[in-house]
């Protein structure tokens, strides 16, 4: 099993999983398909699903394309908003393409119906593999735009946090700086959330994913899955764990703003070459 790690967009990341015994392949959240059509015939291997963690169109928008590019072509989803789903899977649910198997894990918060993907491979001394989407990231994790802290904590702490703990953790977006720079607010004194920003840092001037990172290294430096920890306790003024969360991500919601952004529906519209007949005229 080998995975590709693509970035698309301004900070996302789309994913293609290789079965590298038979040359297919999955799809994890293909929200540019021009981009992920250039991996595919560079890997040369054929595309047989596409996995979609959430409905939000910067991890969903390629789905109607690349379906009717592969006919056939199964989508894979929790949410009906998902464009192009051909199967709608359900919590503990398991799949299989060759010899990769997958664990479908309902993770409801960020969306009402977001799912992480759990793969592994039965005969492989490699560690296994979560696309955590938009739930949980590099230092960090999700909004709660449909869900609420109680929810969240028992997606980090009874459903991805139980997971083996060599797990390699592949999440939506590239966040890892701003989300650490957090963390050291949160724990000034924690030793390994200055490394990992060190190296974060070092990895974002070089233009370097910081995915794939490893459940292990989480507990040791995401604030969201220490809510127990002393030093977290204080910084929130909170003891309870579900409180704990709920004010870190307040905290983190209010901290340093970016300034403002262009509207990503028009850089993806830029990328598309769509404002092209327009610059023409010009």
């Amino acid at each position: 099993m080998k995975v590709k790690v693509i970035s698309v967009l301004e900070d996302n990341y789309m994913y293609l999983v290789i079965e590298e015994s038979t040359r297919d392949a999955v799809a994890v959240d293909a929200a540019v398909p021009k981009r992920l059509l250039e991996i595919i015939r560079k890997e040369n291997v054929v595309l047989r699903a596409i996995l979609t963690t959430h409905h939000h169109w910067d991890h969903a928008r390629g789905n109607e394309e690349l379906a009717q590019l592969f006919p056939g072509l199964q989508v894979f989803g929790a949410d009906e908003r998902i464009g192009a789903l051909t199967h709608k899977v359900t919590h503990g649910q398991e799949l299989t393409f060759g010899a990769i198997r997958v664990r479908c894990l309902f993770t409801p918060c960020h969306t009402s119906g977001h799912m992480c993907y759990f793969m592994w491979e039965d005969d492989s001394l490699d560690a296994p593999a979560l696309f955590s989407g938009d739930t949980l990231f590099v230092g960090g994790c999700g909004q709660f735009f449909e869900g609420t802290a109680e929810q969240m904590h028992t997606n980090l702490t009874q459903i991805l946090g139980t997971l083996p703990k060599d797990t390699k953790v592949f999440c939506g977006h590239e966040c890892t700086v701003r989300n650490l720079k957090f963390a050291l607010k949160v724990e000034p004194e924690n030793e390994m959330v200055k490394e990992k920003l060190a190296w974060a840092r070092q990895r974002d001037d070089e233009d370097l994913p910081t995915v794939p990172s490893t459940l292990q290294e989480e507990f040791l430096y995401n604030p969201f899955l220490r809510v127990t920890e002393e030093p977290v306790q204080r910084f929130t003024g909170r003891t309870d764990p579900v409180e704990v969360l709920r004010t870190l991500r307040s905290e983190r919601d209010n901290f340093k703003k970016p300034k403002e952004r262009p509207n990503p529906q028009a850089m993806l519209a830029f990328d598309w070459g769509l404002f092209k007949p327009f610059l023409e005229k010009k």
